[in-house]
């Protein structure tokens, strides 16, 4: 699989047209398709031809509007497209009016020159990290298909490893654009929210929501997200030497299956040889996040505040988890809700004291490797356990409101697992960055 950059350079050279490359990666989506894969909810072929045909025209005129330009790119289906409907993967919204203009982000890729493959399959209503759907079939693992994908943009990380998107365009509450990333081997960045606008699109929790992107590279990511943000490109890989990272047994460092401790440690390990200072710190409070979340969190009641009225017309229609995890928003009063600001501001306020001694943080973005479809779908109480322990590392970025980026970290020929490089509200740039030359490192290690 190519990079968008690798991908940029044979269309600027002529051995490429988007032509030839939207029609390769929308033969591999129809015959996905063909074999029982879930990948895409829908697929735009005529739509994506006629833009990739346009975006040849421009390019023989001398236009070439960014590095996007001629790309096809996978939507999840939370985001607005003209013309299409926003289900959120879920029966409930299946009849909805089609949407009259572009969500921002979409619109944003457009205006880069992306061509629009297809609407990408999700957990209903972005609400969990397994990424099973009950309505249109679960996306499996493309490197264990008895595994699941990820969650919560499960068929946007399989458009990506199985070549069917040269990137997708994802959302991120609590680790659903890192958790398939990781699961899947791919590279994932979320973004602080405030960066990429979310108008026109589904949300879940507008506290927590964010858009980033998945794709098969870093540099990937970056361009994707200047285009999403419309901030400049991350700057250069710094050099690792000196650079001071960070990482924490408390919360986020326990309970890891071995393969993620080993894949993790050895990381650090190698970051320590190549000259980075690589230390443990105390984080204790983050051991307050179970007791702060017990009633559903800031995600149950702002979902409650979105879905009541769905629920009470049309509550038979969900898939009875995600109905479930929605309720217990219900049992929320406004004195609970604040004391949740309250409590993430308190959190807040501490990670930027306590992170500001390090260029980044870093964590196994999952604790544990993709689990096994089959007793997630037999067993609500297996489901639940899990899908808890795989949220749980990527959620603290969004309660804290910052940024990370997830990157393979396996060695090779074992099952993936995902680097989180973790910063602060705004270090999104820095973090990029930095990532970058995390990447080249372990790519030297395991060419």
């Amino acid at each position: 699989m190519k990079t968008i950059r690798q991908l940029a350079a044979d269309l600027a050279s002529g051995r490429l047209t988007s032509v030839a490359l939207t029609q390769d990666m929308l033969a591999r989506a129809e015959a996905h398709r063909a074999h029982g894969g879930h990948a895409y909810v829908s697929l735009d072929g005529e739509q994506a031809l006629k833009e990739a045909r346009a975006s040849d025209a421009l390019r023989a005129a001398g236009m070439v509007a960014s590095p996007l330009a001629g790309m096809p790119i996978s939507i999840k289906d939370l985001f607005d497209v003209r013309g299409q409907v926003s289900s959120a993967a879920s029966r409930v919204l299946a009849d909805a009016p089609a949407a009259s203009r572009d969500a921002v982000a979409v619109a944003r890729l457009r205006a880069a020159g992306a061509v629009l493959l297809g609407r990408t399959n999700m957990s209903e209503f972005a609400f969990s990290g397994l990424g099973l759907n009950p309505h249109h079939g679960t996306p499996r693992n493309p490197h264990d298909a008895s595994r699941v994908a990820g969650g919560s943009t499960s068929g946007g990380a399989v458009s990506v490893a199985l070549d069917m998107a040269a990137g997708a365009l994802g959302t991120d509450t609590g680790g659903s654009i890192r958790i398939p990333s990781a699961f899947c081997g791919l590279t994932g960045f979320k973004p602080t929210a405030a960066s990429v606008p979310l108008a026109g699109t589904v949300p879940l929790s507008r506290s927590l929501d964010s858009a980033g992107a998945i794709a098969n590279s870093v540099d990937c990511c970056a361009i994707l997200h200047a285009a999403l943000s419309g901030h400049a490109p991350a700057p250069p890989a710094p050099s690792l030497k000196g650079l001071r990272f960070g990482y924490t047994a408390d919360y986020v460092g326990a309970n890891l299956e071995p393969q993620v401790r080993q894949a993790f440690e050895r990381t650090l390990d190698m970051l320590g040889a190549a000259g980075a200072l690589v230390e443990q710190f105390d984080f204790p409070e983050l051991l307050q996040l179970s007791a702060i979340n017990s009633g559903g969190g800031l995600v149950a009641a702002e979902a409650w505040h979105w879905h009541r009225d769905l629920l009470e017309q049309q509550g038979a229609q969900y898939d009875p988890r995600v109905a479930a995890r929605i309720r217990r928003g219900q049992q929320q009063g406004a004195a609970e809700y604040l004391d949740l600001l309250d409590a993430r501001a308190h959190l807040r306020a501490i990670a930027s004291d306590r992170l500001a001694l390090f260029d980044a943080w870093l964590m196994p973005s999952v604790a544990i490797v993709a689990p096994q479809v089959a007793p997630l779908e037999a067993d609500d109480a297996a489901f639940f356990a899990t899908n808890g322990l795989v949220l749980r590392n990527a959620s603290v970025i969004n309660f804290l409101d910052g940024c990370d980026l997830s990157l393979p970290c396996q060695a090779r020929g074992e099952l993936p697992v995902g680097l989180s490089i973790c910063g602060v509200h705004g270090m999104d740039e820095r973090i990029l960055a930095i990532a970058r030359a995390v990447e080249a490192l372990l790519h030297a290690a395991s060419p």
